[in-house]
């Protein structure tokens, strides 16, 4: 593969930093990750937040429709990733009753406020804001497991997100364009990510309250 060097041109046109077939190395590192997740899932080492991954499933899909009217090209593949992983997950997460987070009121807030972001979408039709709006609604999304991920990271696996931020920022350097609608998605993915792999393996949450790791409550159901 080449690897040829972003050049911008006048009209706004510009080669990527990395071939775009690379993307399909950042579909299965995705698929790895998931893979791992999902199997920890199914053995209760990890307990996923069923309002982060059921809404990060469906705007993953919907981000990668809208991705597909702006003609964003190979990159788009891994924005339908970021749906069809998710989806898996609570798919795996119904197998095993125990290992699922228990959901309270802030999942709840933050999860109206995410759907209310999906309704906003259905109102609009200018793709670039309707995939806005899919950008803060999964923001709203993460934050259910963020919050766990300060709370109780020993009932998360760090893996997958680690994976994530290396794959959107593959995603990223392969775009030929540097658009809203191209760069928006992934690149707060990327960041989200990141976020929460630092938390898991931190561990930094417990630390600043001085419980040992494993110990905080997980509040499993």
């Amino acid at each position: 593969m080449q690897t040829p060097v972003r050049v911008t041109f006048a009209n706004g046109q510009t080669c990527p930093v990395i071939d775009p077939r690379f993307v399909y190395l950042a579909v299965a590192l995705s698929l790895v990750g998931g893979y791992g997740y999902i199997r920890d899932t199914l053995r209760g080492d990890t307990a996923p937040n069923r309002v982060t991954w059921s809404l990060w499933g469906v705007e993953g899909v919907l981000a990668f429709c809208v991705e597909v009217q702006q003609h964003v090209g190979l990159a788009a593949l891994m924005t339908l990733m970021l749906g069809l992983v998710p989806c898996a997950v609570v798919v795996a997460s119904f197998h095993n009753p125990k290992g699922v987070w228990k959901l309270g009121a802030f999942d709840a807030v933050c999860g109206a406020v995410s759907v209310s972001g999906l309704v906003f979408w259905t109102f609009i039709n200018e793709p670039t804001v309707a995939l806005v709006s899919f950008v803060v609604a999964d923001q709203m999304a993460a934050l259910p497991t963020i919050r766990k991920s300060w709370l109780a990271p020993s009932t998360e696996s760090p893996r997958l997100f680690f994976l994530g931020s290396t794959n959107c920022a593959i995603t990223l350097l392969t775009l030929t364009k540097l658009t809203t609608a191209g760069a928006l998605f992934p690149g707060c993915i990327l960041v989200t990510d990141l976020i929460v792999g630092l938390l898991i393996v931190s561990n930094v949450g417990p630390r600043l309250r001085g419980e040992p790791y494993g110990v905080t409550n997980p509040k499993l159901a």
